[in-house]
């Protein structure tokens, strides 16, 4: 049995073969100084650890975002394709590691105790190892905001759930934080398997990679959503129950702050809509209006008065078009473009469906 424990095995205790924490916690002291295992979560002594902290560096954000976007209307796009592959790589391997760290927690005290235990009792879901990882997990929703700087730089659209979506996020890890809540790690694990998978697909685009699943990405994250509002209602539920209603059904109190049960309430119901309103008006609308969502290799008439250049690509990159050259072809049937629909045929231009071009007029 010695023997066994000895090798590189995957167990209940050693998901991965091998203990991650003490590789984590060596290196997290030669970062900040000290062990992972000896931090401590302060609020006005750790950094970012209160409201005024979290606020001003939310309001600087949009600050930044709409001012740059602003900055940039009449400049050229940068192109930072290098930058944004290195950023969403980066982002890739923090969350893979996080999420790795998080799975080595949370699998024994699950497997011995129960997912009640690990989602509403303070020493299952608020051990000091876990409260080291909510707060760096807190802190990439930082790094995180840094995707909205590169949108403005490339002149691409600022749309509300985005920018609504990255800094209300920040502020509902800090709640949580500050809120002392165990059922957390329920939505930040999840939220950082899907985060592994979408930056992972932003990386692989930035290097010019076409991936077929783009439209899974939003499916993964109304899932998750929904998961996350099921452990999130519940816990709210037992805790509300037992506190002011004991004469209804519960399963006893869970650990947290109301304040931060109806922070993670309304936040995760908003995204839920917003996502699924998103869902639907870029898939299923385009689909029903008989818009191809993979190209065909075939040529397409594209009514350009109602797509900007940026508009455009963003639209092209939806359908996952192949990996060629967008070029006009001229000159233009005028049958063609009556049959288009269009109320001004001049307005109408002809293209072969290929990547990596601007879309320019046709001859």
């Amino acid at each position: 049995m010695d023997v066994l424990q000895s090798l590189p095995l995957p167990s209940i205790d050693r998901p991965f073969g091998i203990h991650l924490w003490p590789i984590f916690d060596k290196a997290f002291e030669l970062v900040v100084g000290y062990p992972a295992s000896e931090f401590r979560f302060e609020e006005g002594v750790t950094p970012m650890s209160t409201f005024k902290e979290t606020a001003i560096a939310l309001v600087a954000y949009y600050v930044i975002i709409f001012g740059g976007r602003e900055f940039m209307k009449n400049r050229p796009a940068f192109k930072l394709n290098t930058l944004f592959m290195i950023h969403n790589l980066y982002l890739t391997l923090i969350s893979g590691t996080l999420l790795a760290l998080f799975i080595e927690q949370l699998l024994p005290t699950v497997w011995r105790h129960g997912i009640f235990y690990a989602i509403c009792d303070h020493d299952g879901g608020w051990t000091r190892p876990l409260i080291v990882l909510y707060y760096l997990n807190y802190l990439t929703k930082y790094l995180e905001l840094i995707d909205t700087v590169f949108l403005f730089l490339k002149k691409k659209p600022l749309t509300f759930l985005h920018t609504y979506h990255h800094g209300a996020t920040a502020l509902l890890c800090y709640t949580q934080l500050i809120g002392l809540t165990a059922v957390q790690w329920v939505v930040i694990d999840i939220n950082l398997l899907v985060h592994v998978v979408m930056y992972w697909y932003y990386f692989q685009s930035a290097r010019g990679i076409r991936i077929w699943w783009k439209e899974w990405i939003t499916r993964l994250q109304i899932i998750q959503f929904v998961i996350d509002l099921g452990f999130i209602y519940f816990a709210s539920y037992t805790y509300f129950s037992s506190t002011y209603f004991p004469w209804a059904p519960n399963m006893g109190k869970c650990a947290g702050e109301e304040f931060a049960a109806f922070s993670g309430m309304a936040v995760i119901s908003s995204y839920l809509f917003l996502f699924i309103s998103f869902y639907v008006a870029t898939y299923k609308k385009a689909a029903k209006a008989g818009r191809p969502r993979r190209n065909t290799g075939k040529q397409a008439v594209i009514d350009m008065a109602k797509f900007e250049t940026r508009e455009w690509l963003q639209w092209a990159e939806s359908l996952s078009l192949p990996p060629r050259l967008l070029v006009p072809i001229a000159p233009v049937n005028p049958s063609i473009l009556q049959s288009a629909g269009a109320v001004d045929p001049a307005q109408i231009q002809w293209f072969m469906p290929l990547r990596g071009q601007r879309p320019f007029a046709s001859a």
